[in-house]
């Protein structure tokens, strides 16, 4: 509670013009309610202390700037000054939940950006060690497995029976196997 009587108006006398009697009225007002409005405004952001603090100095510019306009009477000063402060509270988390959350920049700069240069080394790689194998083991996996064709739809293509394109697959993908350890 403030050590003002509530009854009284809250008198600035001593301040020769208005903008002095306005910074009287604002370290009044800090003075006399600053630390009663810095409790309330803790409740209201959650125990966030910085935050806090941000919104009793944001309340307290807005009590300077309208200072000419403010009811010098205790009780009404308090509530205005209450009020002001939930209504920038609420702002604040209205702003929050409108606005991505700001991260910071450091730790995206060391991340690494996909290049694609992994998947064209193991293309050129594959590509290199298909090149070794005979070219009926290369027709064989080429209708299999890059035009995704089934054993009996590769044999009609290559006009052998099923079980030589079983058994061209096979030994192509042994052999291929063989290179690409032999290559490491």
């Amino acid at each position: 509670m403030c050590a003002v009587s509530r009854r009284s108006r809250l008198d600035l006398a001593g301040a020769e013009d208005v903008s002095d009697r306005n910074e009287a009225l604002v370290r009044m007002l800090y003075r006399e309610f600053g630390g009663a409005l810095f409790g309330h405004v803790l409740h209201l952001t959650g125990n966030d202390r910085q935050w806090a603090e941000d919104v009793v100095q944001e309340t307290l510019v807005r009590a300077w700037r309208n200072a000419d306009r403010l009811d010098r009477e205790p009780g009404m000063l308090r509530a205005w000054l209450y009020t002001v402060a939930r209504r920038i509270v609420i702002d604040g988390r209205r702003s929050h939940s409108a606005r991505p959350r700001e991260v910071d920049a450091a730790p995206l700069e060391a991340m690494p950006i996909p290049d694609g240069s992994e998947k064209s080394l193991s293309a050129m790689v594959v590509a290199e060690a298909l090149q070794g194998l005979s070219p009926e083991h290369r027709e064989a996996l080429a209708e299999t497995y890059l035009r995704d064709r089934t054993v009996n739809e590769a044999a009609a293509v290559l006009g052998v029976p099923p079980g030589t394109v079983k058994s061209r697959v096979y030994y192509a993908l042994r052999a291929l196997r063989q290179q690409l350890r032999d290559g490491e």
